[in-house]
Formats: C-alpha cells, sequence, structure tokens
C-alpha cells in the first residue's frame, strides 16, 4: 500500500528526513535548509512556557580553576593561566519527563555549563553521556516525539519509543549507555559530565585542534538500581535536587576534573571513525584525556525560578579561542537552542541575572533594541544603528580559522570513515562491563521491549543489538520469554 508524502508546513513534498543539507559530505549545515530550520523552529514552539526538554532540572553556582597550561591549543583568556578562576552557572537535568517529573528517572541528564568569562558568556552544553542518541539535528524532533506523550493516550507508548529506535539503528550505542547501571545516577554529584560534541579549538597562532571535554566527577560513580530509585523518586520526585542543595548547605562542595581530548586538525579527514559523528566516541587509546582544570559547585542559587528556571544556555555563545564543528547535531543546535530561549523568556532573556555576561559593565554592547521585557534604560539616547559617527561599539576584525567545504549543497549522508559503524562502539561498550551489569542491561532492555504489542518492532530492535554483541541480543531474548512467562 502506498503511503501519503511527506510534507514541509506549506504542501511542499520533502525530499529527506533524515539528513541535514551541508556544504560538501563532510561541511557544515546549511541555513538554507528550510525543512530543518522549519522543523527546529515548530518544535521549540510546542510548549507553553516550560522547556519542551530538560525541564526537570537543578542548577547552583561556583568556579572553574586552571590547573594546566593549554595555550599551546587554544586562546581562550579563561585559559590563559594556571590557577585563574571563571565564575560558573551549572544546570543539570533529565531529558523527557515535564515538569513535575521525577528526577530520578532513567534517562540521560543534561549537563550544562556557563562560564561568565571577560570575553563574554561561554555555554557549554552536554550530557552525562559521550554519546547521544542520533547524529542529525532534523531527526530530533521526531526522537523527542517518539519519547513523549502519545496524541491519542497521553502518556509514553513504549511502541513509539521503540518503533523509532527500531528504524534508527545509530542510536544502539546511546540505548546501551542509557539501559546500564550509570543511566540511574545516585547524585548529581556522582556522575561523569561531557560536552559530547566535538568542538574547535584555536590558539594564537591561527592553528585549530578538535577537542572533547570530559567532568570526571571527585566524588566517584554512584547508580542507583531499578527498585531503590522508583522507591525513592515515588517518595521524593526531587530526590537529586534535594542531594545537591543539601551536600551544599553541608559545605561539601562536589568537584570535577576537567579534560580534553585533543585531535589535530590534519587527523579529522582520516581519522578510523567520524569525529563529527555524535553518536561515536574517540576512543582513549587514540587520544588521551588531558586534565586542564577543576571546576567545583559551592553555591544553591538564592530562587530557584529566578535563576534555575531562567536559566538559557546556547552552544552558539562561544569566545575567542573555540568554536563549532562540523557535527550535525551541534550545527543544528547552534540555531535551536537561541530559537527557544527567545521564544520561552523572550528576545531579552540574555539581560536576566542568571544570563547576563559579567565582562562588560552595565550589560552586552550593541545595537539590540526594544522587545518585550526591555531591561535597564534600552540604550538611552544613544544611535541604535552601525556603522555610525557616534563612537558607538564596533567590531574587532578578528577572524577563526576556516573549515575548508567542497561537493555540491544538497541533503546527504555524512562521509564515511574508515571503522563508521552503528554497532562496533556498542559492542565495546556492552563487552567491558561486568557480566552482572551484563545482565542487567539485558534485562532492562527486555523489559522494554516486552511492552512492545507490534513484533516487527522487537524484531528490529533485537536485531540491531545483535549486530553490536549476540550474546547481548540472546540475552534479550531469553529475559523476554521469561517476563513474558513463555
Amino acid at each position: 500500500m502506498s503511503r501519503p508524502t511527506l510534507t514541509t508546513d506549506a504542501g511542499a513534498p520533502v525530499d529527506t528526513n533524515q539528513h541535514s543539507q551541508t556544504a560538501g559530505v563532510g561541511g557544515p549545515v546549511l541555513l538554507q535548509d528550510h525543512h530543518l530550520i522549519e522543523k527546529l523552529a515548530r518544535f521549540n514552539r510546542e510548549r507553553i512556557p516550560e522547556r519542551v526538554v530538560h525541564a526537570v532540572g537543578s542548577g547552583a553556582y561556583g568556579y572553574f580553576e586552571v590547573t594546566h597550561d593549554v595555550t599551546d591549543y587554544t586562546k581562550m583568556a579563561m585559559l590563559s593561566e594556571i590557577g585563574k578562576r571563571t565564575e560558573v552557572f551549572v544546570r543539570f537535568s533529565t531529558v523527557a519527563a515535564s515538569k513535575g517529573g521525577v528526577d530520578l528517572a532513567r534517562d540521560p541528564r543534561g549537563f550544562a555549563v556557563k562560564f561568565y568569562t571577560e570575553e563574554g558568556n561561554y555555554n557549554l552544553v552536554g550530557n552525562n553521556t559521550p554519546v547521544f542518541f542520533i547524529r542529525d539535528g532534523i531527526k530530533f524532533p521526531d526522537f523527542i516525539h517518539s519519547q513523549k506523550y502519545d496524541p491519542f493516550t497521553n502518556k509514553q507508548e513504549p511502541d513509539n519509543v521503540w518503533d523509532f529506535f527500531s528504524h534508527s539503528p545509530e542510536a544502539t550505542h546511546q540505548f546501551v549507555w542509557l539501559f546500564g547501571d550509570r543511566g540511574r545516577p545516585a547524585s548529581y554529584r556522582q556522575m561523569d559530565g561531557f560536552g559530547s560534541h566535538t568542538f574547535a579549538w584555536y590558539n594564537a597562532k591561527g592553528e585549530r585542534f578538535w577537542v572533547k571535554y570530559h567532568f570526571k566527577t571527585e566524588q566517584g560513580i554512584a547508580c542507583m538500581m531499578d527498585d531503590e530509585a522508583d522507591l525513592e523518586g515515588g517518595q521524593n520526585p526531587e530526590y537529586l535536587q534535594t542531594d545537591l542543595y543539601e551536600a551544599l548547605e553541608r559545605g561539601e562542595h562536589p568537584a570535577w576534573s576537567v579534560e580534553v581530548q585533543i585531535m589535530p586538525d590534519a587527523d579529522a579527514a582520516t581519522y578510523r571513525f567520524n569525529p563529527f559523528d555524535l553518536t561515536k566516541v574517540w576512543p582513549h587509546s587514540d587520544y588521551p584525556r588531558h586534565t586542564i582544570g577543576r571546576m567545583v559547585l559551592t553555591t544553591a542559587p538564592d530562587n530557584y525560578f529566578a535563576h534555575v528556571e531562567q536559566a538559557a544556555f546556547d552552544p552558539a555563545e562561544f569566545v575567542p579561542g573555540v568554536g563549532p564543528s562540523p557535527d550535525r547535531m551541534l550545527q543544528a543546535r547552534l540555531f535551536a537552542y537561541g530559537d527557544a530561549h527567545r521564544y520561552r523568556l523572550g528576545i531579552n532573556h540574555t539581560m536576566l541575572p542568571v544570563n547576563a555576561p559579567r565582562a562588560v559593565k552595565g550589560g552586552a554592547r550593541n545595537y539590540g533594541r526594544d522587545g518585550s521585557m526591555a531591561f535597564g534604560d534600552n540604550g538611552g539616547s544613544a544611535v541604535n544603528y552601525e556603522p555610525n559617527s557616534a563612537g558607538g561599539p564596533v567590531e574587532t576584525g578578528a577572524v577563526e580559522p576556516g573549515i575548508a567545504v567542497a561537493g555540491q549543497a544538497h541533503a546527504q549522508r555524512p562521509a564515511r570513515h574508515e571503522d563508521d559503524d552503528d554497532f562496533v562502539q556498542a559492542g565495546a561498550l556492552y563487552r567491558v562491563m561486568s557480566d552482572d551489569e551484563q545482565a542487567r542491561l539485558a534485562s532492562r532492555i527486555a523489559g522494554g521491549l516486552s511492552q512492545v504489542s507490534r513484533p516487527e518492532v522487537v524484531r528490529r530492535s533485537i536485531g540491531h543489538f545483535r549486530k553490536a554483541d549476540p550474546e547481548l541480543a540472546s540475552r534479550i531474548e531469553a529475559s523476554i520469554a521469561r517476563q513474558l512467562g513463555r
């Protein structure tokens, strides 16, 4: 039976819903991709006024201190000398739940850091996992729709969750992370964080390096088993927030060692994995972690709404010395997050105290004016255009290293690298787990699949895990049979 053609909101047929338009096979995503922009902009406006994703969150202030010299790799002022401290605000969150959801749920945790640097705010918006479910932002609204409430039953439906996964084999790696023990951290203080994406660093000479960020908890990893998490979450939906705030009140300041993996620019084209694929990691044997500093949280905000709820983290907010990569998920987020904040909080959200830059006395210096909830004197009597003859602020003229692009501009698959595969790293992760954790992983996956009503979805899903590791698939099948009493 033929299926109807997917269209834009204007009714035009959509050629592809799987790949964003890029400048060449390995180049950045193009703003001309109307379907991508329309899809993300519509998705950002689906909820009023809470966040569509990451609605359940907790936050705290603290500082980042440089402990190692990295000036050969980046000219970021905040990293210019050992011992230098920069104020930070950090927000932890679950992804799928709406406001009021249980913060102990099995879900990735957002791990977002706002650095109030002397050159402006730098936002690093990652997760507590080094990878994600998808590699292209054009699929993000569909992925989240599959996790959210079904339009008919108004509850999360296992058929939807697993149907999307069964059609998205690149999610296998993240599913192994999610259903492993680290899918339910026992404390925000006792989980690692990751920038997840690949970012560009460039030094004073204009030399570029590709980097991945790691935040390694100094408190030690602690996870919660399902029975305990369900019990604790049922009694206190804000269990993890309570744990964080009470620790800060006791003077127990959680800390993370901040580390980076560094890849020379020239390595990217020939590396065995696509270094800009968010579903992949760089094995530490290829690119070891280098410690750069230490992050410490010291203070709970005195008003949750003013600081945590109104915090806006935009991954497009960079400072000199760091920038984006051609990572397709990151490229989409560079638009989507700022757009979501402009919708949710308003065009002047960057004037709110939690979001305002500390670097510039009196706030940002630009020619933006008016809009809802304009703070301060709205620019006063100064001219609101540029260039001008009135002595207003002007650009620096600095240029960061460019990214070479080649090929045709259209929707296309990413370039293939030698070991690019949706399953090899998922299998490797499974095999480094202990036997007990492997058994729990299989049982949890089986618990989800045993609720799916469509046999073909179950078959496709198990097929992905079989390609990752045949033993994992066999364990899942056996566990499903036990749970269904077969």
